[in-house]
């Protein structure tokens, strides 16, 4: 069988195209009958060859998808395998050809299982090199974990792609911020209010509608008006900052999405005023790129991907810049695999919240599921009051918003992210 491994994503033969609306032809202009029918999606799911065993010749359309699927997933030709039992694919090694397929890819499958496809390809055929050709960027579908091979690259990029890379990081970080930029910022800005919240306000700073729903107790009905017992208001430092918060991010090659929706977020958080926002980047050296928070894609590369881990020389660089811990949130992402000393990353942690520092820790933040991570460290973490759990790009807002506030976080089920 040869195009087992795509079971998992492979789209229904039959279901309409969201190209073009329309329903792919199948081999006869008649309706199928149901054997028929099981029959061809077998043998697009099997691809061919003489141990499909289903006799179904594929025309059109389905042979068009089925020659696409083969090039990646096929077998060699004359229906053998590669040495060892691998199976080869037949996508070459040139740019346009690889193009090509790109584009017939695009055609016949959503963008769902493009994207998988393209991964897969990166993978199988050893295709990072050819991401480095303007053409071969120009054709690919764009999203996260591309831009994650594109960072890894980066020190290697010739000077001809480069403009075109950026385009297509451009493209992706500003569909992330799209989507999460305006929750984030309502959902902090609330928290930021909740937080600067007092209970002796000046009169114009009161807050008359929060102050009411209070004191609804006190109502007295001869007079029709409630006595305010409790007022509540806010600071008068409202417009200035309120909160510094300091993004550390591991960028070791498994990092790469995390790396991604952090350096969004880090410049969604730099746009708001009552924030202080710092992001620093480590492996097995440090490095601090806040004065580029203004633009993410100059973040992105601006970080590099690989290398080592040294989470506490990174930590102790955080520790080193914080001024205001009672009033400050460190936010760790990372597998948490540490390369450096142990103990003394154990140490700073406990230091830091021991002077009033909220400290959170992400063992990834992205849509990948559970994911790899050092269980002895994440347990040692937890003994000291910083339980480490994975989180969505859609939960992060609710962890700042918690953290800021200096209540419980909402951490997911522990049992789902194994």
């Amino acid at each position: 069988m040869t195009h087992t491994t795509m079971t998992h994503t492979t789209p229904d033969p039959t279901a309409t195209d969201t190209a073009t609306g329309s329903t792919p032809a199948t081999a006869t202009t008649t309706a199928p009958t149901p054997e028929a029918e099981r029959l061809r999606r077998w043998r697009l799911v099997l691809g061919g060859g003489g141990a499909d065993g289903t006799g179904c010749e594929l025309r059109g359309r389905d042979a068009a998808m089925d020659g696409a699927l083969a090039s990646l997933y096929g077998r060699e030709k004359g229906g053998g395998t590669a040495p060892g039992g691998r199976r080869s694919a037949g996508l070459g090694a040139s740019a346009p050809g690889v193009a090509r397929w790109l584009g017939d890819i695009r055609t016949y499958f959503p963008s769902s299982v493009v994207q998988v496809m393209q991964r897969d390809a990166i993978d199988r055929l050893g295709l990072s090199a050819l991401l480095l050709e303007p053409e071969m960027l120009e054709a690919v579908e764009a999203d996260v974990h591309l831009v994650g091979t594109l960072l890894s690259l980066n020190k290697v990029m010739p000077e001809t792609t480069k403009e075109t890379a950026r385009a297509v990081v451009r493209k992706v970080v500003e569909q992330v911020e799209k989507k999460l930029a305006q929750r984030t910022r309502a959902t902090l800005t609330g928290a930021l209010d909740r937080s600067a919240r007092i209970s002796r306000p000046r009169h114009r700073d009161i807050d008359w509608d929060r102050t009411i729903r209070a004191n609804l107790k006190n109502y007295l009905p001869e007079y029709r008006t409630v006595v305010p017992e409790r007022l509540i208001g806010y600071g008068r430092a409202a417009q200035s900052v309120k909160k510094d918060v300091v993004l550390c991010i591991d960028q070791s090659g498994s990092m790469a999405a995390s790396v991604v929706y952090a350096s969004v977020f880090g410049a969604v958080l730099a746009s708001m005023r009552a924030l202080d926002t710092r992001l620093v980047v480590f492996d097995t050296s440090v490095v601090d790129l806040t004065d580029q928070l203004d633009d993410p894609v100059d973040v992105l590369f601006g970080t590099q991907l690989g290398g080592g881990t040294d989470i506490n020389r990174a930590l102790a660089y955080c520790q080193s810049r914080i001024t205001r811990p009672t009033e400050t949130v460190v936010v760790l992402i990372s597998d948490l695999y540490e390369g450096g000393i142990r103990d003394e990353m154990l140490k700073r942690v406990a230091a830091m919240k021991a002077s009033g520092v909220q400290f959170v820790t992400l063992l990834a933040l992205s849509d990948e599921g559970a994911p790899a991570y050092d269980r002895d460290h994440a347990a040692a973490l937890a003994a000291l009051g910083a339980p480490a759990f994975a989180c969505t790009p859609d939960l992060f807002p609710d962890v700042m918003a918690a953290a800021i506030e200096k209540r419980p976080l909402p951490i997911p089920d522990m049992a789902e992210q194994r």
